[in-house]
């Protein structure tokens, strides 16, 4: 199964904007034959928390409208998407705030799974409420693991997707050049646990610094198996065995 990692530079604010970016990114790579296509974290608002404190119109919801344009497209391809970005609360939580959410949409255009980031970093935690449970979604019997940026400092996370059966482990980022996360963090998961990790991140300014791309994923030796650059938006491709 071919796996997209994708970046580009989110518009702050703008979700239109972004979704039609999206959009044109799955069309774009499922073209290219992949089935599973990820977006990094907060993607569809930009990496802004203190922007998204401050509008509530940043907040998205499970079945919001202005996702349709991603909807479409997975259904042109047939492919998954994974989109990230502020989602209000499931109904009757105690926690009113919204997650730092992953939702995947189906190759029909329907829901497969929602994940909220467990582990939030920083002004993170004054603006969000942090996930309870594990993300997993299944596509043509292949199991999936979804992660959040910060989550990837958590080993667990990946030590359970491992255990359950998982063929890959999907992590919606933003990181900087700095970031030891390419040397020291993604491809020691995917070593420790045998597992496929693929990396979507961002470009451009953010609330956290300056994204730096280098989408892409390791093999289960902790190999660089692709790799988009730190310039152009795109994606780069990755082979999961299933």
């Amino acid at each position: 199964m071919i796996v997209a990692a994708t970046q580009f530079a989110p518009v702050a604010g703008d979700i239109d904007a972004n979704v039609r970016t999206m959009a044109g990114l799955v069309r774009a790579a499922g073209a290219e034959g992949a089935r599973v296509v990820v977006f990094a974290e907060l993607s569809l608002t930009g990496y802004a928390p203190r922007l998204i404190r401050d509008d509530p119109r940043l907040i998205l919801t499970e079945d919001d409208p202005r996702l349709e344009p991603v909807r479409d497209a997975c259904r042109e391809v047939s492919a998954a998407v994974v989109v990230n970005g502020p989602v209000r609360a499931p109904e009757g939580g105690a926690d009113r705030r919204p997650g730092i959410t992953s939702l995947v949409v189906g190759p029909d255009g329907g829901p497969l799974a929602r994940y909220d980031k467990r582990h939030l970093y920083g002004v993170e935690a004054e603006v969000f409420a942090p996930g309870t449970t594990d993300g997993r979604f299944v596509l043509d019997g292949a199991r999936f693991a979804l992660a959040t940026c910060y989550d990837n400092r958590f080993p667990e996370l990946a030590e359970r997707a491992a255990a359950d059966g998982c063929a890959a482990y999907l992590a919606s980022s933003v990181l900087g050049a700095d970031n030891d996360s390419f040397t020291d963090v993604y491809p020691v998961r995917a070593r420790d646990f045998g597992l496929h990790v693929v990396l979507a991140n961002v470009l451009g300014p953010n609330e956290d610094g300056v994204g730096c791309g280098l989408a892409g994923g390791w093999g289960p030796d902790g190999a660089r198996l692709a790799d988009a650059g730190g310039e152009a938006p795109g994606f780069a491709l990755v082979t999961v065995p299933v």
